[in-house]
């Protein structure tokens, strides 16, 4: 059964969420401040963690960070805010998706399945978790080695290590500065322009059109992607 944390100060909005998630088959847990719900979320129970932004203690944004920091599970953030600047600063952090107050509880529901639904095609079952397929790209991670319709291309190590990473974490946007500290590390020779240099050379191998690209997107201003 998928384990789901409800991090949630107002009590009769988390109780109406978790009723309908327990119809549906889910273990739904509660946290009513940002503290607790860290505490909780960093537990690794959870398969899936419903997020609400203003929290006592600590904002979602800034629980939303840390649990992103360790694992990768979908995370789905609920705001009563319409601003795109919540939205956008959200998903920076790692959200997967958002949804704004009021909402139908059977909205959320779907949500859940939906993400759920995904991560588990990402990811595999525990047994297959190292391959990753999507849309003709298989990225084995137990070989390092990629293929493109059945095609095995050659990659380079650091080449690898950027896919793999993007492709773990689809729909999120990361900065050239992030992925060149996670990749390269900090103490590397070379800059965010390294990070470009090695997008093209993906794009080029794995994209059947690279200046109109299927896997890696460019988010002009932000970072890059990987579509799911």
């Amino acid at each position: 059964m998928k384990q789901i944390l409800i991090v949630e100060d107002e009590q009769l909005i988390a109780e109406l969420e978790r009723d309908y998630l327990e119809v549906n088959g889910y273990k739904v847990d509660i946290a009513t401040d940002g503290e607790q719900g860290l505490k909780l979320g960093l537990s690794g129970e959870y398969d899936l963690i419903i997020l609400d932004v203003m929290l006592p203690l600590l904002n979602g944004f800034e629980v939303c960070k840390q649990i992103r920091e360790k694992f990768q599970i979908p995370i789905l953030m609920v705001t009563a805010k319409k601003e795109d600047i919540d939205v956008i600063r959200g998903l920076g952090l790692g959200a997967d998706d958002y949804i704004t107050k009021p909402f139908k509880p059977g909205e959320l529901v779907a949500r859940v399945k939906a993400h759920l639904a995904r991560y588990e095609r990402l990811i595999g079952t525990k047994e297959n978790k190292d391959e990753i397929r999507i849309q003709g790209l298989l990225i084995d991670n137990s070989s390092r080695r990629v293929f493109v319709h059945d095609q095995e291309i050659n990659i380079t190590t650091k080449e690898f290590d950027l896919l793999y990473f993007l492709a773990m974490n689809p729909n999120r946007v990361f900065s050239k500065d992030h992925l060149f500290e996670r990749i390269w590390g900090f103490d590397a020779m070379g800059d965010a322009q390294t990070v470009t240099v090695h997008i093209r050379k993906l794009r080029e191998k794995i994209e059947v059109d690279p200046s109109n690209s299927q896997y890696i997107e460019t988010v002009w201003g932000a970072g890059y992607r990987f579509r799911l």
